[in-house]
């Protein structure tokens, strides 16, 4: 399933670090191999310093039935970072004079409600106001599924619309798939053709291209969750521009580097990309780190995660793309970039605590705080605490000293008070103290 939640850097600390002359290539190192070694993440990263790969690493496995090893050409599905590639096309067709970014959908999904006041640029900014079908629970019963666009668009149009054009910024996949068959009609050619002619070829990407069946005889990886469940496969008919490219990192940095040094198309063209509306590019978003930023996407697809960010200033940039993961990608991004910076980072532990079932009896109940949206149930699974988050699904803790857990993919900290029946949750810089009921 494409995802629709973004992750962005901490920016902590305001003060000014030059670019490291090394990269500490022996910690990061240390790092991935505490990641590997613990089953918390396999795929593949790297980093770029002024259009340079710097440092680049693969851990885990490929496919796990044949235990075969990622290389530095292992391709991942890469999720929404698809959309980077779209708008870029999109801005593409604009420069050929195919389209205009003010001009209205309706000629071509007369279907879609409002589609006579949706203009392309809403498209691109997610303001469209049309439902983001993959949000419907039906989705994952079609997923795997080939569907024609006929079907795609029965499926968009039947969806009342979630706000009035242009008012606000949304995320929707369904923007990106209407504008992949926008691309199709301006061409006559299909999404896969496009995307070769227009930008792999160009700039020489040798592992990008539109996916199909994953082939792991062509070095692709599969994906998989959890305690490593290989995942089922959505069929790259649905998402198209919005999530169908497969690519590694690389190559990923080696398309921003093209992209932000105006290879592709014009300056003029990038800077409206970057033009923030409601926290919302197009085709990307601004991610701080400290007192830097980057312009760029993260993605999901099954069991595939990924995350590139370029920064202009710095000309320097980094990737990631995984096929299973149980930690926090944002704390490897940071790792990355702290290494990339010269700033100092630290090597996970993944020692436990070990507890007893009787020991968790006395964390076991609903916590709540009228400061806090959500209330948490906690129960437990013989030794195992589990929390769940309203409307969430349920997650394990792991103990890591008495009366305190972690969850190391969503960043999650809880600390117990039993004296005070209090429950301290940390996540993402933000504290909440919950009541137990």
């Amino acid at each position: 399933m494409m995802k629709k939640k973004v992750l962005l850097f901490l920016a902590i600390l305001t003060v000014q670090v030059g670019i490291s002359q090394t990269i500490d290539k022996v910690k990061l190192d240390t790092y991935f191999n505490v990641l590997e070694v613990n089953n918390k993440f396999m795929g593949s990263v790297a980093l770029m310093k002024d259009g340079e790969i710097v440092y680049a690493n693969q851990i885990g496995f490929s496919d796990i039935e044949t235990k075969k090893k990622p290389d530095d050409n292992t391709k991942y599905r890469i999720g929404s970072i698809s959309k980077t590639f779209t708008a870029t096309l999109v801005f593409k067709a604009i420069e050929e004079g195919r389209i205009k970014l003010e001009q209205t959908i309706e000629n071509y999904f007369p279907s879609v409600r409002n589609s006579s006041e949706i203009t392309i640029a809403d498209l691109l900014n997610h303001r469209s106001g049309i439902y983001n079908f993959t949000n419907d629970e039906v989705y994952l019963s079609y997923n795997t599924e080939h569907k024609s666009e006929e079907e795609l668009l029965s499926i968009i149009s039947e969806y009342e619309s979630a706000f009035e054009p242009n008012t606000k910024s949304e995320y929707s996949n369904s923007n990106y798939v209407l504008l992949s068959f926008i691309l199709e009609k301006l061409y006559n050619k299909s999404f896969a053709e496009i995307l070769r002619e227009k930008i792999v070829h160009p700039i020489g990407l040798k592992n990008t291209y539109f996916g199909g069946k994953i082939d792991i005889e062509k070095n692709e990886a599969n994906s998989y969750k959890g305690d490593w469940e290989i995942q089922t496969e959505t069929d790259m008919s649905i998402p198209l521009g919005a999530g169908g490219i497969i690519s590694d990192p690389s190559d990923i940095l080696l398309f921003a580097e093209a992209l932000f040094n105006h290879k592709i198309v014009s300056e003029e063209r990038v800077t409206q990309m970057q033009t923030l509306k409601d926290n919302y590019g197009m085709g990307l978003f601004k991610m701080p780190f400290y007192e830097k930023y980057s312009f760029g996407h993260t993605g999901g697809i099954d069991g595939f995660s990924s995350m590139f960010g370029y920064f202009p200033e710095e000309k320097s940039a980094f990737a990631l793309t995984s096929n299973g993961t149980n930690f926090n990608n944002n704390d490897i991004a940071i790792a990355l970039l702290s290494a990339l910076f010269n700033r100092d980072f630290t090597v996970p532990s993944f020692e436990t605590y070990k507890v007893s079932s009787d020991d968790l009896e006395v964390y076991l109940g609903i916590y709540s705080s009228p400061s806090f949206p959500l209330k948490i149930t906690i129960t437990k699974s013989g030794a195992i605490l589990v929390a769940q988050a309203t409307g969430q699904p349920s997650f394990s803790l792991d103990a890591t000293e008495k009366d305190k857990f972690k969850f190391d993919q969503a960043g999650v900290v809880m600390e117990f008070d039993t004296k005070n029946n209090q429950m301290t949750l940390k996540q993402g810089g933000g504290v909440f103290v919950l009541a137990k009921e």
